[in-house]
Parts: C-alpha cells; structure tokens; sequence
C-alpha cells in the first residue's frame, strides 16, 4: 500500500476572501488533466484572528496563540507543509517555523525572489501592504540586499487609499476599494516605481494591471508558485522512497 498523499496545510481566514483566492489561484496554476492531478490540501480558515497589522501596531501579540492553534491542527491532519495566505501574518513567521518540523513556505521571500528576477532588471519598487508589513519590513530587507530600493505610500495615502482599500476589500465593497488602491499605485508610480508589489493579500482581488503597464507582483499568485514547486519536489521525494523500500 502507498504513502498517503503529500498535503499542504493553508493557515487562512486572513481574510476569507484572500484564502478563497489563494486556493482558486492554486487550483488554476496547478498542471493537471484530471482531478487525481491536483494537490492534496487541508484548509483552515478560522476569521476569528486578531487583526494582525492592528496588534503589531499596538505592540500586541494576540494574533499568536490563534496562528499557532492553527498550525497544530493541520499538523495533527497530516499537514506536510504549511503557506500562510497573509502578508501581515508573516510577522509571526519566524516563530510559527521554529515551533513546528514543517516547512512554513514564507510569501515575503518568494515574491522578493520573483522581484530580483524580473527580466526588467527593476532597480525601484513600490509596495502597497498594510502598515505592519512596511514597518515589519517583510519585504524591504530582502530586496535591499538585492540592490532594489523599495518606495511606499506617504503616510496620507497609506491611511486614506492603502488601509482603507483594503478594509473596503474586507468588506465586500471592492468597486471602492479598487479606485482608492488604483490611485496609490499611480501615485506610487509617480514617484518612480518601476514595478508594484501587491503586499497585501486583499490587493490582487481588485488589482491585476495598472495603465502604466508596470508589472504588479501578485503576492497570493507567488505564494502558489512556491507551494506547487514544494509539492512537486515533496512529491517526488516521496516516490523516491517508496520505490527504494519495495
């Protein structure tokens, strides 16, 4: 008899909307031809999460013992990896990897390696991303180091257009949402952006181009990438032994 399935475990709920989009994502870019093809995943959506940007703003922890709640129970479901479908929530990353042996795929990482090798050899990009992961740096440190300057809103439009963009997104009110983001990314931009990181979860739900034609990164959409590239490799591992203990 074979080994069970090689399973990805989905920290979600960071919000509905964003884990809906995540897995639908993940589905559309996997290469399958039948059902059989797709990969295994167990989802845990639990919406009950302290706000993440709020409680790290407020010096709080109160996301944590939810996030690790979480990460135990797809543990205990056969989880064999675990992605995080919440910028914000990768505030935590470090902690939630040394609590567990699994893998916790990390969204800041995979999208800064995507930035770097951008065929445009971009020297200067925005960030749109809630104002914990801007003051959490989840993305500037890694692409510093890669010689990118990263550029963000002022604090007005983080306020008026980013925050409140997403919060529209939250509430289900995208048309609003989608003219408050699409305006900081012009003005970002404006200010010399050659690319925009969307930083937030919520952002690709309303934000897929901009008329500038500058390229958008997709966080959720490379948050997949590294999960489909950790099955295949989790999955041929897999296959390895099997065929070395028949």
């Amino acid at each position: 008899m074979s080994a069970a399935p090689t399973v990805l475990g989905v920290l979600g709920g960071m919000g509905p909307l964003a884990t809906a989009d995540f897995m639908r994502k993940l589905v559309e870019s996997t290469p399958a031809t039948k059902d059989q093809d797709h990969m295994p995943v167990f989802v845990h959506s639990v919406p009950q999460i302290p706000d993440r940007s709020e409680s790290f703003l407020a010096g709080s922890d109160a996301p944590w013992p939810f996030l690790l709640a979480g990460l135990r129970i797809l543990e205990s479901a056969g989880a064999g990896a675990i992605a995080i479908p919440c910028n914000t929530a990768h505030l935590w990353h470090s902690r939630l990897a040394a609590a567990t042996q699994l893998e916790v795929l990390h969204i800041g990482r995979a999208s800064a390696e995507a930035v770097t090798a951008h065929p445009e050899a971009l020297r200067r990009v925005g960030l749109m991303a809630t104002s914990a992961t801007i003051q959490g740096r989840i993305y500037h440190d890694a692409l510093h180091a890669a010689g990118v300057d990263v550029v963000v809103p002022c604090a007005r439009d983080q306020h008026e257009r980013v925050s409140a963009g997403i919060a529209a997104v939250k509430a289900g009110d995208l048309a609003r949402a989608a003219a408050m983001l699409d305006r900081a990314a012009s003005q970002l931009v404006d200010d010399g952006a050659q690319g925009i990181i969307l930083g937030c979860t919520e952002l690709p739900l309303v934000l897929s181009d901009h008329p500038s034609g500058v390229p958008l990164f997709d966080t959720t959409h490379l948050l997949v990438k590294a999960c489909i590239a950790w099955w295949h490799k989790a999955t041929a591992a897999r296959r390895r032994n099997e065929t070395i203990s028949s």
